[in-house]
């Protein structure tokens, strides 16, 4: 057997430490440590970690752990029981989460080797079995018996109880839990008035991090409610209360996609948010549903993306900036989510491009989209919601990628970039450079078209050719 030493996390250990499923203090059993890299990194970060390996640590301590990794470990096994096995050990030493990764079947090119079995036989007489990003976490439900979700394509988390896995889901969706500091009792007045503006609704003390609660605590509960009163935004707390509103009917149909818990399972802000601004959670259950049933719909969809204030929106799909994604109508930001909770969203992506002929998400990688006025297109990563299969490409090393032309329309207009970036469009159609747009959509189109009409680009300015 042969284990790769990397010098520091892997990707997937990576991802959980972002995603805050490792956390400091926190015991982590790496399963198949390998050379145990993974294991000093975590460590170094304040991680209670520890690995086994049959290889390598085979009198590591194996007991139960709230955090199980099983990084790259299922790929490497030639016999589908012992795989089977393995999966199921690592699940039922896992007290909270299990991160399990494999290869997937893009890495093909990069792997040598013969036909054995499901997988190859490589050259350094390694066995490699390459999963379809689906496939990987179809396969870690059916031996767990648990509902999984794709953090990344290749990464899966199998959580032990729905608790676990709508927490994640949550701060994965409802990306507003942030709170101002708390270092007297006026900055913790100001972090209240700050979170109902955002969400819509004053905080319950459960919700609070502890400094905040403390300061507050020292207020009579009468003058707490008298100081949102007076000093929060009606208009601001409206907005709060909009967005509350659809941020909540978006994870709710995300939860039925992935599979819907009980109301007692759900995240205490998210049951307050539901206690707030809905009748029950049959009704907010309901409304829901009926969003994620809009998906099938292929006249709403599209009506969704001609209402869209944010993306560039063509004869078979609209491209939207990240930046701009949370600014899509609800409908359009349950589709992108339903397409990574499936397959994975991938670790760099600048572009999300929504399919409405058929349902398809891909994420579109341009590393350089704020610095070049024409960015190059790295990598795209498709997931199909009818077969759930995947597709992914890289242009990195093709010598006439596709590129770019009027970024501005991919971000909302309030972008900072926004209007430098529609000033060069706007001077790019002035010179004619977009009379013939097919040939402008590669590297060789575009620089033979300035050539053509006698322009240079200096960043984002348009500057007539030295004769």
């Amino acid at each position: 057997m042969t284990a790769i030493s990397r010098g520091g996390l892997s990707v997937p250990a990576r991802q959980a430490v972002l995603d805050k499923q490792i956390l400091p203090d926190q015991p982590v059993l790496d399963y198949g440590c390998g050379r145990g890299d993974d294991v000093q990194a975590l460590r170094q970060m304040g991680c209670k970690a520890r690995g086994w390996d049959p290889f390598y640590q085979p009198d590591g301590l194996l007991e139960p752990s709230p955090v199980v990794l099983l990084t790259y470990v299922l790929n490497v096994i030639e016999d589908r029981a012992e795989r089977g096995r393995t999966l199921k050990h690592a699940w039922d030493l896992a007290g909270t989460v299990l991160v399990v990764s494999a290869r997937l079947v893009w890495e093909r090119s990069k792997v040598t080797g013969e036909e054995l079995g499901d997988g190859l036989l490589t050259r350094r007489n390694t066995f490699q079995h390459l999963y379809g990003a689906s496939e990987l976490r179809t396969y870690v439900e059916e031996v767990t018996g648990a509902k999984a979700v794709s953090a990344s394509p290749g990464i899966i988390y199998a959580f032990k109880d729905d608790a676990a896995r709508l927490s994640y889901l949550a701060r994965r969706i409802i990306a507003d839990d942030r709170w101002l500091a708390s270092d007297d009792t006026t900055s913790a007045i100001a972090s209240l008035i700050d979170h109902v503006e955002r969400r819509g609704r004053p905080p319950r003390l459960e919700e609070m991090p502890l400094p905040m609660a403390q300061h507050l605590g020292q207020l009579h509960t009468a003058e707490v409610h008298r100081l949102v009163r007076v000093s929060a935004d009606p208009a601001k707390v409206a907005e709060g209360v909009k967005r509350t509103t659809l941020n909540t009917l978006l994870f709710l149909a995300v939860e039925l996609f992935n599979g819907r818990g009980p109301f007692t399972s759900l995240p205490l802000t998210v049951q307050l948010d539901i206690r707030a601004f809905f009748s029950s959670y049959k009704e907010a259950c309901r409304r829901a549903d009926r969003l994620l049933l809009k998906l099938r719909d292929d006249p709403y969809v599209r009506g969704a993306m001609n209402a869209s204030a944010v993306g560039k929106l063509t004869p078979t799909a609209l491209y939207v900036h990240r930046r701009a994604l949370e600014q899509m109508p609800t409908v359009l930001r349950l589709y992108e989510h339903c397409a990574s909770i499936a397959a994975g969203r991938p670790h760099s992506w600048t572009v999300a491009k929504l399919c409405h002929r058929g349902r398809a998400v891909s994420w579109l990688d341009y590393p350089d989209f704020d610095s070049d006025p024409h960015p190059r297109l790295l990598t795209s990563y498709q997931v199909d919601l009818g077969t759930f299969g995947t597709s992914h490409h890289s242009y990195g090393d093709r010598d006439n990628r596709p590129l770019l032309h009027r970024k501005h329309e991919f971000l909302h207009p309030d972008d900072p970039d926004a209007a430098k970036y529609r000033r060069l469009t706007d001077a790019e159609v002035r010179a004619g450079l977009y009379a013939h747009p097919h040939l402008i959509g590669t590297e060789n189109g575009w620089e033979n078209e300035l050539a053509r009409c006698g322009w240079v680009l200096r960043g984002h300015r348009l500057l007539r050719a030295r004769q």
